[in-house]
């Protein structure tokens, strides 16, 4: 790490604790993120990230990921089967993000040819994504940004007056997405709350454009989410269990053809986590507590196959992660804003079932890592600071009985000031420590014995530095962000040793800009990215990057209140890119999406949407998807798909 950049910021940071009054009392800790702040608070928004709020996951109607961020072009969805998705911000692949589910942590990318994004969006509330930073307690190893994603709670869905409520969702789509459904029960009573939903999907493979089947790609979703609180005095302890599963027949590699073998095979994808949170429902200056605890269980299965050709004879590949863990806290408030400050902590076991006749068997190794955090949002004036820090202890005992550790330091500071009312620009900088970066540890189901890690395999690190402008007019709002991400010391799973990669860089800028009239608004957005490995053009790679290109958003919604009915729609662009390596160019493409909901006032708590994604039956693979080349071809994504749901709220 270069300390006089560490030093730097953690200058910063002492400073603004200094000024706060409580220097003394901090103790330094992680990334900390260099964000715009508004009225003392980080604004996501304003710093290039992406806010998807309630209003915008209804007038989505998201069936999968895809879906989710399709009006977001900072950040991207490679495409393929259900399970094959998963996120990139700024072209980095969510293993370099911070990504929790109500606050537990997310297992990273296991496998190459498998996203980690298995939940499903129907049990949403919001997602934030911090794009290119994350604050110090955002969590450990944020490299390059942070995910947070909040279901809903039964206060949520709870009419005004009501104890008790329900919700049922039924939709159906041709084009293979086939049949969807969810049914929640929730209430609230003496001083307990609590929450019961399940999710279903079912459905078939889906057609491109062209009309070519894509196989392995049906729909094969289901999910539990359960919510249990209660409130006694100024306390609440809220108890949370969770559980998404995929089970479908599947190709060998989801997110990429093979010429070699289009046969379909079992495959189960699941993830089941239970918390624990204990928050204060009358906080001071001094004493705004949060304790929390979880525990999950992440599981790839595949069974046997044998491949043809000359390809190699494989076996059962088996992937498990279990992981404990928590974070306690304290917010104080003061004058000039609020400080937070904690400690966190976690433990992972990761199992490989390799090859079956490379004679490795099962490889068992695990991480730990404890932290102290502090950050700390202020606003002195016209200037506005988000500044932090954290130190972290991390361990790695590897498959051969090895262990490795180390400990670091992260620091973050970001500076925004207010050159005109509603005008503000900003910079920032953070050089986060990552630990052992494992990575897609997945690669161990393919390296026969010996296999060892490299003796001076050495922690991670990034660097993140961020500029840009935002002018708010209240209807207006509209910003420029410029962004510069560079990680350090991933993996490389090389045929006979694990030792450090070669650095990794992502680089560009993001223009945002909305509009809004009280019954409809418009907004637009940008995003320009430039990826590279060891300082040269990258090649696709699924388990850290993917080339991105430039990529945009338009969308538009507009309420009619005279007659319960909101109508709206998004395009979505990507410019042509050349792909370095072995990969062929990609086209540009555009993509129209529009929905139209009504609440007929016959059926009171009814409502009925249509949509239709890919109006014009675009034929096309999306963006930090894998193209086509000597050893890919392309996954195409849904040609024109068209939808009805019905949701009654009772």
């Amino acid at each position: 790490m270069k300390m006089s950049r560490v030093v730097a910021l953690c200058g910063v940071s002492h400073v603004a604790f200094a000024s706060a009054g409580v220097a003394q009392e901090i103790h330094v800790l992680d990334t900390i993120v260099v964000s715009l702040v508004e009225e003392g608070q980080e604004n996501i928004e304003a710093t290039g990230g992406a806010v998807i709020s309630e209003e915008d996951i209804q007038a989505l109607s998201p069936k999968n990921v895809s879906e989710l961020f399709a009006r977001e072009s900072a950040v991207t969805v490679a495409g393929g089967a259900g399970p094959a998705r998963r996120i990139h911000v700024f072209g980095m692949e969510q293993s370099n993000l911070a990504v929790t589910i109500d606050g537990t942590p997310q297992a990273a990318t296991s496998w190459h040819h498998t996203g980690s994004s298995v939940f499903d969006p129907a049990f949403l509330k919001s997602v934030e994504v911090e794009a290119g930073a994350a604050a110090a307690d955002s969590g450990f190893a944020a490299a390059a940004g942070a995910v947070r994603y909040e279901t809903v709670s039964a206060y949520d869905l709870l009419e005004p007056g009501d104890a008790i409520g329900g919700r049922a969702s039924l939709s159906y789509g041709d084009n293979g997405q086939g049949v969807a459904g969810s049914l929640a029960g929730f209430g609230a009573y003496n001083g307990f709350d609590w929450l019961l939903m399940v999710s279903k999907q079912d459905g078939d493979n889906y057609e491109t454009g062209d009309g070519d089947e894509v196989l392995g790609s049906a729909p094969g979703a289901g999910g539990i989410l359960a919510k249990l609180g209660y409130e006694f005095d100024a306390h609440r302890i809220e108890l949370n269990f969770a559980h998404d599963e995929d089970k479908e027949d599947r190709t060998i590699k989801m997110n990429l053809y093979q010429s070699t073998d289009d046969t379909l095979y079992p495959m189960e994808v699941t993830r089941d986590s239970i918390s624990l949170k204990y928050t204060t429902t009358a906080p001071t200056d001094l004493w705004d507590p949060e304790v929390f605890f979880y525990v999950s269980q992440n599981d790839y299965w595949r069974p046997n196959y044998l491949t043809t050709g000359n390809r190699l004879t494989n076996g059962d590949m088996a992937l498990e992660e279990d992981q404990f863990g928590g974070k306690v806290q304290n917010v104080f408030t003061l004058d000039s804003g609020t400080v937070t400050a904690g400690l966190d902590f976690n433990h992972h076991d990761f199992s490989v079932d390799a090859y079956g006749d490379n004679g490795a068997g099962v490889r068992n190794f695990s991480t730990s890592q404890i932290g102290a955090f502090a950050q700390a949002r202020l606003e002195f004036g016209r200037f506005d600071l988000s500044t932090g820090a954290r130190y972290d202890f991390h361990r790695f005992d590897d498959w051969n009985g090895e262990r490795f550790s180390d400990s670091g330091a992260s620091a973050n500071a970001t500076l925004s000031y207010e050159v005109v009312d509603g005008v503000e620009i900003f910079a920032g900088a953070s050089e986060t420590w990552l630990g052992y970066v494992i990575g897609d540890y997945g690669y161990i189901h393919a390296r026969a014995e010996p296999y060892v890690t490299d003796p001076d395999f050495a922690p991670g690190k990034s660097q993140n530095v961020k500029a840009g402008f935002n002018a708010n007019f209240g209807a207006f709002q509209g910003g420029l962000t410029y962004f510069k991400t560079t990680v350090e010391g991933r993996p490389s799973y090389g045929s006979s040793v694990l030792t450090n990669d070669a650095d990794y860089e992502s680089e560009g800028y993001t223009v945002n800009a909305a509009y809004s009239w009280g019954t409809g608004r418009v907004g637009v957005n940008y995003t320009d990215v430039d990826t590279s490995y060891d300082g040269e053009e990258a090649a696709p790679d699924g388990s850290t990057f993917m080339p991105v290109g430039d990529t945009a958003a338009l969308y538009v919604d507009q309420e009619f209140a005279d007659y319960n009915l909101k109508v709206g729609g998004a395009v979505e662009w990507a410019g042509s890119i050349d792909y370095a390596g072995t990969f062929d160019p990609q086209d540009s493409y555009t993509v129209v999406n529009a929905y139209a909901e009504w609440q007929p006032q016959a059926l009171q708590g009814t409502t009925l949407r249509l949509g239709v994604d890919n109006l014009f039956d675009e034929t096309y693979f999306e963006r930090s998807s894998y193209a086509n080349g000597t050893r890919a071809t392309a996954i195409y994504a849904p040609g024109r798909t068209v939808s009805l749901t019905a949701t009654l709220d009772f």
